[in-house]
Protein backbone atom coordinates (compact mmCIF):
# COMPACT_ATOMS: atom_id res chain seq x y z
CA UNK A 1 0.00 0.00 0.00
CA UNK A 2 1.07 3.32 -0.70
CA UNK A 3 2.51 5.50 2.66
CA UNK A 4 -0.63 7.26 2.93
CA UNK A 5 -2.93 4.24 2.88
CA UNK A 6 -0.58 2.24 4.90
CA UNK A 7 -0.63 5.25 7.52
CA UNK A 8 -4.92 6.22 6.84
CA UNK A 9 -5.87 2.41 8.02
CA UNK A 10 -3.57 2.37 10.84
CA UNK A 11 -5.41 5.56 11.95
CA UNK A 12 -8.14 4.75 11.93
CA UNK A 13 -8.17 1.56 13.07
CA UNK A 14 -6.43 3.06 16.66
CA UNK A 15 -3.13 1.51 15.74
CA UNK A 16 -1.43 5.08 15.80
CA UNK A 17 -1.13 6.54 19.16
CA UNK A 18 -0.11 9.60 20.61
CA UNK A 19 -1.45 13.11 20.40
CA UNK A 20 -1.52 13.73 16.88
CA UNK A 21 -3.14 10.69 15.28
CA UNK A 22 -5.59 11.51 18.21
CA UNK A 23 -6.57 15.19 16.51
CA UNK A 24 -6.55 13.49 13.15
CA UNK A 25 -9.21 10.98 14.53
CA UNK A 26 -11.20 13.79 15.86
CA UNK A 27 -10.91 15.55 12.54
CA UNK A 28 -12.06 12.44 11.04
CA UNK A 29 -14.86 11.89 13.10
CA UNK A 30 -16.12 15.30 12.79
CA UNK A 31 -15.81 14.79 8.59
CA UNK A 32 -18.05 11.94 8.80
CA UNK A 33 -20.69 13.73 10.24
CA UNK A 34 -21.96 15.74 6.98
CA UNK A 35 -20.97 12.52 5.27
CA UNK A 36 -23.54 10.50 7.32
CA UNK A 37 -26.05 13.18 7.26
CA UNK A 38 -26.46 13.02 3.69
CA UNK A 39 -25.47 8.74 3.29
CA UNK A 40 -29.06 8.74 5.43
CA UNK A 41 -31.28 11.47 3.06
CA UNK A 42 -30.25 10.41 0.15
CA UNK A 43 -31.41 6.87 1.19
CA UNK A 44 -34.52 8.42 3.13
CA UNK A 45 -35.30 9.96 -0.09
CA UNK A 46 -35.22 6.25 -2.20
CA UNK A 47 -37.14 4.98 0.54
CA UNK A 48 -39.74 7.34 -0.02
CA UNK A 49 -40.07 6.82 -3.70
CA UNK A 50 -39.09 10.91 -4.03
CA UNK A 51 -35.81 9.72 -5.65
CA UNK A 52 -36.68 7.55 -9.44
CA UNK A 53 -35.50 4.36 -9.40
CA UNK A 54 -35.51 2.40 -13.25
CA UNK A 55 -36.34 -0.92 -13.58
CA UNK A 56 -34.77 -3.00 -16.46
CA UNK A 57 -36.37 -5.34 -18.48
CA UNK A 58 -34.87 -8.36 -17.27
CA UNK A 59 -34.04 -9.31 -13.66
CA UNK A 60 -31.15 -7.39 -11.13
CA UNK A 61 -29.15 -9.10 -8.80
CA UNK A 62 -26.48 -6.94 -6.85
CA UNK A 63 -23.62 -7.78 -5.37
CA UNK A 64 -22.34 -5.30 -2.67
CA UNK A 65 -21.43 -4.89 0.99
CA UNK A 66 -21.45 -1.82 3.68
CA UNK A 67 -17.32 -0.78 3.83
CA UNK A 68 -14.92 0.14 1.73
CA UNK A 69 -13.12 -2.33 -0.38
CA UNK A 70 -12.12 -5.76 0.82
CA UNK A 71 -14.98 -8.08 1.72
CA UNK A 72 -14.19 -10.57 -1.40
CA UNK A 73 -17.03 -9.23 -3.84
CA UNK A 74 -15.08 -10.69 -6.92
CA UNK A 75 -15.20 -14.12 -6.10
CA UNK A 76 -18.96 -13.61 -5.35
CA UNK A 77 -19.67 -11.93 -8.68
CA UNK A 78 -18.03 -14.93 -10.32
CA UNK A 79 -20.33 -17.29 -8.31
CA UNK A 80 -23.52 -15.65 -9.05
CA UNK A 81 -22.58 -14.97 -12.94
CA UNK A 82 -21.81 -18.44 -12.86
CA UNK A 83 -24.94 -20.04 -11.34
CA UNK A 84 -27.05 -18.26 -13.90
CA UNK A 85 -25.05 -19.28 -16.47
CA UNK A 86 -25.25 -22.99 -15.24
CA UNK A 87 -29.28 -22.46 -15.75
CA UNK A 88 -27.97 -21.97 -20.07
CA UNK A 89 -29.15 -17.77 -19.27
CA UNK A 90 -27.12 -15.18 -21.21
CA UNK A 91 -25.63 -13.17 -17.98
CA UNK A 92 -24.16 -9.69 -18.30
CA UNK A 93 -21.70 -8.30 -15.43
CA UNK A 94 -22.57 -4.28 -14.70
CA UNK A 95 -20.04 -2.46 -12.97
CA UNK A 96 -19.05 1.74 -12.31
CA UNK A 97 -15.18 0.24 -12.66
CA UNK A 98 -13.86 2.07 -10.01
CA UNK A 99 -9.65 3.26 -10.95
CA UNK A 100 -10.36 2.62 -14.76
CA UNK A 101 -9.81 5.57 -16.12
CA UNK A 102 -7.09 4.14 -18.80
CA UNK A 103 -9.16 1.05 -19.61
CA UNK A 104 -10.48 -1.97 -17.69
CA UNK A 105 -9.71 -2.02 -13.88
CA UNK A 106 -8.07 -5.22 -12.18
CA UNK A 107 -11.94 -6.65 -10.99
CA UNK A 108 -13.14 -6.58 -14.31
CA UNK A 109 -10.06 -8.42 -16.13
CA UNK A 110 -10.05 -10.90 -13.28
CA UNK A 111 -14.02 -11.68 -14.25
CA UNK A 112 -13.07 -12.01 -18.25
CA UNK A 113 -10.33 -14.40 -17.49
CA UNK A 114 -12.37 -16.29 -15.36
CA UNK A 115 -15.57 -16.10 -17.02
CA UNK A 116 -14.62 -15.72 -20.47
CA UNK A 117 -18.26 -15.86 -22.06
CA UNK A 118 -20.02 -13.18 -20.14
CA UNK A 119 -19.90 -9.36 -20.96
CA UNK A 120 -19.22 -7.09 -18.75
CA UNK A 121 -19.52 -3.33 -19.36
CA UNK A 122 -18.62 -0.64 -16.95
CA UNK A 123 -19.50 3.13 -16.63
CA UNK A 124 -20.90 5.76 -14.42
CA UNK A 125 -24.49 5.16 -15.97
CA UNK A 126 -25.53 1.82 -14.73
CA UNK A 127 -29.17 2.47 -16.07
CA UNK A 128 -27.73 3.04 -19.40
CA UNK A 129 -25.23 0.04 -19.67
CA UNK A 130 -28.82 -2.13 -18.54
CA UNK A 131 -30.17 -0.76 -21.54
CA UNK A 132 -27.04 -2.15 -23.47
CA UNK A 133 -26.78 -5.19 -21.86
CA UNK A 134 -30.79 -5.85 -22.67
CA UNK A 135 -31.31 -4.15 -26.08
CA UNK A 136 -27.60 -5.47 -28.00
CA UNK A 137 -26.32 -8.25 -26.04
CA UNK A 138 -29.78 -9.67 -25.56
CA UNK A 139 -28.99 -10.52 -21.80
CA UNK A 140 -31.77 -12.59 -19.34
CA UNK A 141 -30.34 -11.74 -16.07
CA UNK A 142 -27.72 -8.84 -15.12
CA UNK A 143 -25.51 -8.88 -11.77
CA UNK A 144 -24.74 -5.25 -10.59
CA UNK A 145 -21.16 -5.54 -9.24
CA UNK A 146 -20.98 -3.39 -6.14
CA UNK A 147 -23.98 -2.12 -6.45
CA UNK A 148 -25.98 -1.71 -2.63
CA UNK A 149 -25.19 1.48 -2.86
CA UNK A 150 -26.52 2.69 -6.38
CA UNK A 151 -30.00 2.90 -5.61
CA UNK A 152 -31.23 4.09 -8.96
CA UNK A 153 -31.37 0.51 -11.00
CA UNK A 154 -33.57 -1.20 -9.45
CA UNK A 155 -33.10 -4.89 -8.30
CA UNK A 156 -34.35 -8.12 -7.58
CA UNK A 157 -32.16 -9.30 -5.13
CA UNK A 158 -29.64 -7.70 -2.83
CA UNK A 159 -26.48 -9.96 -1.86
CA UNK A 160 -24.53 -7.49 1.17
CA UNK A 161 -21.17 -8.80 1.90
CA UNK A 162 -20.16 -8.78 5.36
CA UNK A 163 -15.99 -9.54 5.82
CA UNK A 164 -16.16 -11.67 9.25
CA UNK A 165 -12.57 -10.09 9.55
CA UNK A 166 -13.24 -6.88 9.75
CA UNK A 167 -17.71 -6.26 9.42
CA UNK A 168 -18.43 -2.85 10.56
CA UNK A 169 -15.57 -1.19 8.62
CA UNK A 170 -13.94 0.11 12.13
CA UNK A 171 -17.61 0.88 13.63
CA UNK A 172 -17.35 4.75 12.23
CA UNK A 173 -18.59 5.93 8.93
CA UNK A 174 -16.21 7.45 6.11
CA UNK A 175 -13.24 9.24 6.99
CA UNK A 176 -13.31 8.07 10.41
CA UNK A 177 -14.10 4.42 9.56
CA UNK A 178 -14.70 2.40 6.77
CA UNK A 179 -18.27 2.33 6.28
CA UNK A 180 -20.11 3.62 3.38
CA UNK A 181 -23.21 3.39 5.18
CA UNK A 182 -24.76 3.13 8.66
CA UNK A 183 -24.88 -0.71 8.99
CA UNK A 184 -28.95 -0.25 9.51
CA UNK A 185 -28.93 -0.09 5.79
CA UNK A 186 -28.26 -3.63 6.07
CA UNK A 187 -32.16 -3.95 6.29
CA UNK A 188 -32.14 -3.87 2.88
CA UNK A 189 -30.40 -6.94 2.28
CA UNK A 190 -32.01 -9.99 0.39
CA UNK A 191 -29.41 -11.96 1.86
CA UNK A 192 -26.69 -11.34 3.93
CA UNK A 193 -23.23 -13.11 2.78
CA UNK A 194 -20.13 -13.81 5.45
CA UNK A 195 -16.96 -14.31 3.68
CA UNK A 196 -13.84 -14.77 5.16
CA UNK A 197 -15.48 -16.89 7.74
CA UNK A 198 -12.83 -19.39 8.05
CA UNK A 199 -10.45 -16.69 9.15
CA UNK A 200 -12.22 -16.20 12.66
CA UNK A 201 -13.89 -18.30 15.37
CA UNK A 202 -17.01 -20.11 16.07
CA UNK A 203 -18.46 -17.55 18.41
CA UNK A 204 -17.11 -14.67 16.57
CA UNK A 205 -18.97 -16.41 13.52
CA UNK A 206 -22.09 -16.80 15.75
CA UNK A 207 -22.33 -12.98 16.63
CA UNK A 208 -21.64 -11.83 13.24
CA UNK A 209 -25.38 -13.74 12.82
CA UNK A 210 -26.83 -12.02 15.51
CA UNK A 211 -25.50 -8.78 14.54
CA UNK A 212 -27.10 -9.93 11.40
CA UNK A 213 -30.47 -10.87 12.26
CA UNK A 214 -30.64 -8.20 14.69
CA UNK A 215 -29.86 -5.52 11.76
CA UNK A 216 -32.21 -7.67 9.01
CA UNK A 217 -34.61 -9.42 10.78
CA UNK A 218 -35.42 -12.98 8.50
CA UNK A 219 -33.16 -12.03 6.32
CA UNK A 220 -30.81 -15.68 5.24
CA UNK A 221 -27.37 -15.45 6.62
CA UNK A 222 -24.80 -17.55 4.31
CA UNK A 223 -21.39 -18.22 5.35
CA UNK A 224 -18.72 -18.70 2.99
CA UNK A 225 -15.15 -19.04 2.44
CA UNK A 226 -12.55 -17.65 0.09
CA UNK A 227 -10.77 -21.01 -1.31
CA UNK A 228 -7.82 -20.88 -2.93
CA UNK A 229 -8.32 -23.68 -6.14
CA UNK A 230 -4.58 -22.63 -8.20
CA UNK A 231 -1.66 -21.04 -8.59
CA UNK A 232 -1.86 -19.28 -12.23
CA UNK A 233 0.81 -17.75 -14.60
CA UNK A 234 -0.48 -16.52 -17.63
CA UNK A 235 -1.87 -20.07 -19.50
CA UNK A 236 0.32 -22.15 -16.86
CA UNK A 237 -1.33 -23.51 -13.68
CA UNK A 238 0.58 -25.21 -10.46
CA UNK A 239 -0.99 -27.14 -7.59
CA UNK A 240 -1.19 -25.11 -4.31
CA UNK A 241 1.29 -27.48 -2.75
CA UNK A 242 4.15 -25.86 -4.38
CA UNK A 243 3.56 -23.42 -1.57
CA UNK A 244 3.67 -25.44 1.60
CA UNK A 245 6.66 -25.27 3.49
CA UNK A 246 8.41 -22.88 1.09
CA UNK A 247 9.65 -19.30 1.63
CA UNK A 248 7.40 -16.76 -0.25
CA UNK A 249 8.19 -13.09 -1.19
CA UNK A 250 4.28 -11.95 -1.65
CA UNK A 251 2.64 -8.32 -2.95
CA UNK A 252 -0.74 -7.25 -3.89
CA UNK A 253 -2.86 -4.12 -4.13
CA UNK A 254 -6.09 -4.78 -2.70
CA UNK A 255 -8.45 -3.54 0.08
CA UNK A 256 -7.75 -6.36 2.81
CA UNK A 257 -3.97 -7.67 2.58
CA UNK A 258 -4.06 -8.97 5.85
CA UNK A 259 -6.58 -11.33 4.42
CA UNK A 260 -4.12 -12.48 1.45
CA UNK A 261 -1.37 -12.67 3.94
CA UNK A 262 -3.16 -15.12 5.94
CA UNK A 263 -4.48 -17.33 3.25
CA UNK A 264 -0.77 -17.86 2.48
CA UNK A 265 0.22 -18.75 5.80
CA UNK A 266 -3.33 -21.04 6.02
CA UNK A 267 -1.83 -22.95 3.35
CA UNK A 268 1.65 -23.37 4.64
CA UNK A 269 3.87 -21.06 3.08
CA UNK A 270 6.29 -18.77 4.82
CA UNK A 271 5.96 -15.52 4.27
CA UNK A 272 9.39 -14.34 4.31
CA UNK A 273 8.68 -11.20 2.78
CA UNK A 274 5.36 -9.12 2.15
CA UNK A 275 4.85 -5.54 0.10
CA UNK A 276 1.54 -3.96 0.12
CA UNK A 277 -0.03 -0.97 -2.80
CA UNK A 278 -3.35 0.78 -2.41
CA UNK A 279 -6.31 -1.24 -3.66
CA UNK A 280 -6.60 -1.01 -7.32
CA UNK A 281 -3.45 0.34 -7.64
CA UNK A 282 -2.05 1.45 -10.99
CA UNK A 283 1.47 -0.54 -11.55
CA UNK A 284 3.82 1.89 -13.30
CA UNK A 285 7.25 1.18 -15.13
CA UNK A 286 9.04 2.23 -11.67
CA UNK A 287 6.64 0.34 -9.97
CA UNK A 288 7.83 -2.44 -11.90
CA UNK A 289 11.65 -2.09 -12.12
CA UNK A 290 11.37 -1.99 -8.34
CA UNK A 291 9.36 -5.42 -8.00
CA UNK A 292 11.79 -6.75 -10.34
CA UNK A 293 14.78 -5.83 -7.87
CA UNK A 294 12.74 -6.26 -4.76
CA UNK A 295 12.13 -10.25 -6.14
CA UNK A 296 15.59 -10.72 -6.90
CA UNK A 297 16.83 -9.99 -3.51
CA UNK A 298 14.63 -12.94 -2.08
CA UNK A 299 15.73 -16.64 -1.48
CA UNK A 300 16.35 -18.73 -4.63
CA UNK A 301 14.39 -21.73 -3.65
CA UNK A 302 11.14 -19.48 -2.69
CA UNK A 303 8.25 -18.64 -4.74
CA UNK A 304 7.11 -14.73 -5.76
CA UNK A 305 3.36 -14.94 -5.81
CA UNK A 306 0.43 -12.05 -6.05
CA UNK A 307 -3.50 -12.23 -6.43
CA UNK A 308 -5.08 -12.62 -9.76
CA UNK A 309 -6.74 -8.81 -9.32
CA UNK A 310 -2.68 -7.87 -9.18
CA UNK A 311 -1.33 -10.62 -12.05
CA UNK A 312 -3.78 -8.95 -14.98
CA UNK A 313 -2.59 -5.35 -14.58
CA UNK A 314 1.11 -6.39 -14.84
CA UNK A 315 0.96 -9.40 -17.48
CA UNK A 316 4.11 -10.63 -16.24
CA UNK A 317 4.99 -14.26 -15.77
CA UNK A 318 8.63 -13.58 -14.65
CA UNK A 319 9.81 -10.89 -11.99
CA UNK A 320 13.32 -10.31 -11.92
CA UNK A 321 14.06 -13.59 -13.37
CA UNK A 322 11.80 -15.51 -11.27
CA UNK A 323 8.32 -17.06 -12.06
CA UNK A 324 5.88 -15.04 -11.37
CA UNK A 325 2.56 -16.58 -9.89
CA UNK A 326 -0.87 -15.30 -8.47
CA UNK A 327 -3.44 -17.18 -6.34
CA UNK A 328 -6.87 -17.64 -8.12
CA UNK A 329 -9.58 -17.55 -5.55
CA UNK A 330 -13.49 -18.92 -5.69
CA UNK A 331 -16.31 -18.27 -3.45
CA UNK A 332 -17.40 -21.53 -1.18
CA UNK A 333 -20.24 -21.73 0.24
CA UNK A 334 -19.67 -23.51 4.07
CA UNK A 335 -23.16 -22.63 5.48
CA UNK A 336 -26.53 -21.63 3.84
CA UNK A 337 -26.09 -22.89 0.24
CA UNK A 338 -30.02 -23.63 -0.22
CA UNK A 339 -30.91 -20.47 1.12
CA UNK A 340 -28.89 -18.43 -1.39
CA UNK A 341 -30.00 -21.11 -4.34
CA UNK A 342 -33.31 -20.45 -3.72
CA UNK A 343 -32.84 -16.89 -3.16
CA UNK A 344 -31.31 -16.41 -6.65
CA UNK A 345 -33.80 -18.38 -8.15
CA UNK A 346 -36.54 -16.20 -6.85
CA UNK A 347 -34.71 -13.06 -7.79
CA UNK A 348 -35.33 -14.46 -11.70
CA UNK A 349 -39.46 -14.25 -10.95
Amino acid sequence: MTASGDYYRALVSGQRRGLWPGVQRGGLRLASVPYGWATRWRNWLYDLGWKTTHRAAVPVVSVGNLTLGGTGKTPCVEYVADFFRQLDLRVALLSRGYGSAAGRNDEALVLEENLPDVPHLQGPDRVALASVAVEELESEVLVLDDGFQHRRLARNLDLVLVDATDPWGQGQLFPRGLLREAPAGLRRAGIVVLTRCDQVDDARREQLRLDAGRLAPAVPVVETTHRPVALVNGGAAAPLERLREQPVAAFCGIGNPAAFRRTLADLGATVAAFRTFADHHPYTRADVEDLRAWAQRQEAAGVVITTQKDLVKLRLTQLGGRELWALRIRLHVTAGQEALDRKLKEALG
